[in-house]
């Protein structure tokens, strides 16, 4: 008699290109691994999302290192489809002595994190909302509709069983506005576990696609025509008392003085911080004016096309707006690395609180409309439009660069600039057609 399977667990990171790359171990072997990890090496930081390592790079040949699974940060289902339980944990990249490597981006978020706290007290909760296509050949239907996503069926909630039983508490799954395009939520989390709930979304819902010989693709446009996929980051802040410090009724919009100085931070280093947080090339066909998604350094009050947007609170049956009050970062996808995402978006806002700056004004109207006068004296400034130019105004920010060692931003420019390169002979739809097989 054949014996029981044993299950496989990943232990996992996720790289500069925002694909998550790991290794397995047996199930019985996850605790003992807990303690000294499985092998990496730093020349995984110079892998491009075409499975090639970028050379030169600052690492070569030589060197290892240690990833070491975090427990806390462990996915586990059986509702995906597959014949093994979907098993993953997100780990640290470490020395072979265990401490802290520069390369790590889930050690970037937590070290912001904690700086962000000594420096003001303030926790931050966050959310990742996730656009994707779906290739599946399906009949056509309108956007927003209940035929829609029941033409799917029983994916959508295959994949909510699946994201609950993992642990990533999913809020909701619709059909969006674009063809075969749907979107899935989690609830707040503090900001580490929602980077790792972010990675979790994107790797089950391919399995729960592919289950039904489908494809499941966040790449930011799938097609040069097509609606954008977007994944906008949602944040708020609470006290050391644990107390929401996001909202101030008495202030514009609602913004509390703190809220307002980091949003300045953000908007003053977003040029710089886009290279980040939009990583690809077919990101800049997204990021442009009356596409709702962003193209200027401006915040505004529930405006889908601002780079911040202050998000709607609901006021029924007497509900507390603090504890709804968000920020939404809008100039994001899933090329971005999402604990390096959230990183750079704490370390831009903490440069606001520090140097105390005045909540940004709220925008309203359109500014391809407005004169340069006009964009001026409300602090505009169009976003890069391709990603050389965004790793241009990257390393130009010497703030946003202090802040990573020296040989991560000349691994992360390094890496960029080989993906500009090698698709720069291509034309949009080709370059879509790519990034849409690559996530």
């Amino acid at each position: 008699m054949t014996s029981p399977v044993e299950p496989l667990v990943a232990v996992v990171t996720t790289d500069l290109s925002a694909i998550t790359r790991g290794r397995f171990v047996t199930e019985s072997k996850l605790q003992k691994t807990a303690a000294t990890g499985v092998g990496w090496l730093q020349a995984n930081l110079s892998m491009t999302p075409f499975n090639s390592i970028v050379d030169p790079n600052p690492w070569g040949s030589s060197g290892d290192l240690r990833l070491i699974p975090d427990l806390k940060a462990r996915f586990r289902t059986t509702r995906t489809g597959s014949a093994t339980p979907f098993d993953m944990v997100a780990g640290d990249i470490v020395e072979l002595d265990g401490s802290a490597w520069p390369g790590c981006t889930r050690t970037m978020l937590r070290e912001a994190l904690a700086d962000l706290k000594a420096a003001t007290g303030l926790s931050v909760v966050a959310a990742f909302e996730h656009e994707f296509h779906v290739d599946g050949g399906f009949a056509p239907a309108h956007s927003f509709s209940f035929a829609a996503l029941r033409r799917t069926d029983p994916f959508a909630p295959n994949l909510m069983a699946a994201l609950t039983e993992a642990g990533v508490a999913p809020e909701v799954v619709i059909a969006e506005y674009g063809e075969d395009q749907f979107e899935v939520t989690h609830e707040p989390a503090d900001a580490l576990t929602a980077a790792d709930r972010a990675v979790a979304i994107r790797e089950i819902t391919r399995e729960v696609a592919r289950n039904f010989g489908w494809r499941a693709s966040f790449a930011p446009k799938t097609a040069p025509t097509a609606v954008g996929n977007g994944v906008h980051i949602h944040f708020s802040f609470l006290d050391d008392a644990g107390k929401p410090a996001t909202y101030d009724a008495a202030q514009p919009g609602g913004l509390s003085r703190i809220a307002g100085a980091f949003c300045a931070g953000v908007l003053r280093h977003l040029p710089a911080i886009t290279a980040m947080t939009a990583a690809s090339v077919s990101s800049f066909y997204r990021l442009k004016p009356h596409s709702w998604s962003s193209s200027y350094t401006w915040l505004a009050d529930r405006d889908r096309e601002a780079s911040l947007r202050i998000c709607p609170t609901v006021t029924i049956d007497g509900r507390d707006p603090a504890r709804q009050y968000n920020i939404e970062y809008r100039a994001a996808d899933a090329t971005g690395n999402p604990y390096l995402s959230l990183a750079a978006i704490i370390r831009a806002g903490l440069e606001g609180l520090n140097a105390k700056l005045p909540s940004p004004p709220l925008v309203t109207g359109d500014p391809t409309l407005m004169s340069d006068a006009e964009r001026a004296n409300l602090g505009l400034v169009r976003l890069p439009e391709t990603l050389p130019a965004a790793l241009d105004a990257l390393l130009a920010d010497g703030v946003v660069t202090g802040w990573f060692a020296p040989v991560f931003v000349e691994t992360f420019v390094g890496l960029k600039r080989h993906e500009a390169e090698r698709l720069a002979g291509l034309d949009p739809v080709a370059i879509c057609d790519l990034y849409r097989t690559l996530y």
